[in-house]
């Protein structure tokens, strides 16, 4: 689901940059609008990256905040990218060309397309392909400098866990879709700021109980990270939220709004947005065995096809399956064992694979098929159902206290190195 939002995300980024980038370099005379560290931010960047986050917000069908409002947001936030973009070069954190690729790939055979597709559909549109491939590789090192230095503070204990599963409350899968508003408090905050923030907090409770829009107040005035996605949080788990927010959840209906919430990080509103049941803990899975025939250097896609329908016409001749895939699999893995696959299951293999092996009968043996990764001859040798209430309930639970203690700490290191970082702003010049 995450993936599936930031795909959409990048899809309407790359619709756009390029018009918007050509429009406001012809306008702007460019200065430096903030000083981060050793780094600086241009009013062309801040005005570029505003009026793309205008366009995402206004494609959404949600109204943009006042533009000096929602430029001082964006300049936060390219401000905190800077910030991490800095500590993730000093740790040699790296998103190489070939993950680049295999991302592209994704966002491609999202939209139905192949790569060289989507690269000709973005030219013919007029976008610039390269400008759009730095974009995402950008989001995805940002991801990854996060995971990394979030990841390292976070520890989940066999005691944790038993006391998730014994509390009767986490046998309730239900799944919340949420949004949020952080407003937000430093550490060793006076009495005098808290009650600002809270008197802020409850201002914009009670705009929205005049029918205000959640998703234009979170982008004006939210200090959450994802403050420019409208306070959008996804499908969360009540047990992967702070205690404090998730005891609210049992007051709300969906498509209301919490009272203000107070947590270390500052006051939180929460809108309840829709809700859903959990998972069958019951598995369909296969125990498959392949061959796989690759093209290579010194063998063409057409070559690896008449071997592939020679191998399976042995197969049918009455050869053995296992002897004929240690001697010619191109799967090092599983041709050394006969072509085993082993039990699998749903998600666990590429889509053309799992076509065809859930309408191969147990006991046959497929027509050569073919995927990325060369051609294929599979044998389904068993099915069965599994049950995996017991350990999906442990790796929900281990999951679940990660995501919570990842949420709650990726706010307090955010704002740990930005406290830290030498930040000086520029009086902003007016487009």
């Amino acid at each position: 689901m995450r993936f599936k939002r930031f795909v959409k995300r990048q899809l309407i980024l790359v619709a756009t940059l390029l018009t918007l980038q050509n429009a406001q370099a012809a306008e702007l005379l460019d200065q430096v609008v903030a000083v981060v560290n050793d780094d600086i931010v241009l009013q062309s960047e801040l005005e570029n990256r505003t009026a793309l986050v205008r366009d995402q917000i206004q494609a959404q069908g949600a109204t943009a905040p006042e533009a000096d409002v929602l430029r001082k947001q964006v300049l936060e936030r390219l401000i905190m990218d800077r910030i991490q973009l800095q500590i993730g070069e000093r740790q040699g954190i790296r998103v190489s060309d070939q993950e680049l690729n295999s991302a592209m790939q994704n966002i491609a055979e999202q939209n139905n397309m192949t790569l060289p597709q989507f690269r000709e559909a973005l030219i013919a549109e007029g976008q610039d392909y390269a400008q759009a491939r730095e974009q995402i590789r950008q989001e995805i090192l940002l991801s990854r400098i996060q995971q990394a230095n979030v990841n390292r503070r976070i520890n989940v204990s066999e005691q944790e866990i038993s006391n998730f599963l014994a509390n009767s409350q986490n046998s309730n899968n239900t799944e919340y879709l949420l949004s949020n508003i952080l407003i937000s408090i430093p550490q060793n905050a006076s009495p005098q700021m808290i009650q600002r923030a809270r008197e802020e907090a409850e201002t914009l409770y009670a705009q929205m109980q005049e029918g205000a829009d959640f998703r234009q107040l979170a982008t004006a005035n939210s200090d959450a990270s994802n403050a420019l996605q409208g306070g959008d949080l996804g499908w969360r788990a009540r047990t992967e939220l702070p205690s404090d927010i998730a005891g609210a959840l049992g007051q709300l209906q969906v498509g209301e709004v919490s009272t203000p919430i107070r947590t270390p990080a500052g006051f939180h509103l929460l809108q309840l947005r829709d809700k859903r049941g959990g998972e069958d803990s019951l598995v369909q899975q296969t125990r498959v065995r392949h061959i796989l025939i690759s093209p290579n250097e010194v063998r063409s896609q057409s070559q690896a096809r008449e071997l592939a329908l020679d191998l399976y016409n042995r197969i049918q001749d009455g050869q053995a399956f296992d002897d004929l895939a240690r001697r010619y699999s191109d799967d090092p893995g599983s041709g050394s064992q006969g072509g085993e696959l082993g039990w699998t299951q749903a998600g666990q293999m590429v889509p053309e694979f799992e076509q065809v092996m859930n309408s191969t009968g147990t006991g046959e043996v497929s027509e050569p098929f073919q995927s990325r990764f060369g051609w294929h001859i599979l044998q389904v040798e068993e099915r069965r159902t599994q049950d995996f209430a017991d350990e999906m309930r442990e790796n929900k639970a281990r999951s679940a206290i990660r995501k919570r203690k990842f949420n709650e700490e990726l706010d307090n290191w955010l704002r740990e190195i930005r406290a830290q970082a030498y930040i000086e702003r520029k009086a902003l010049e007016q487009p």
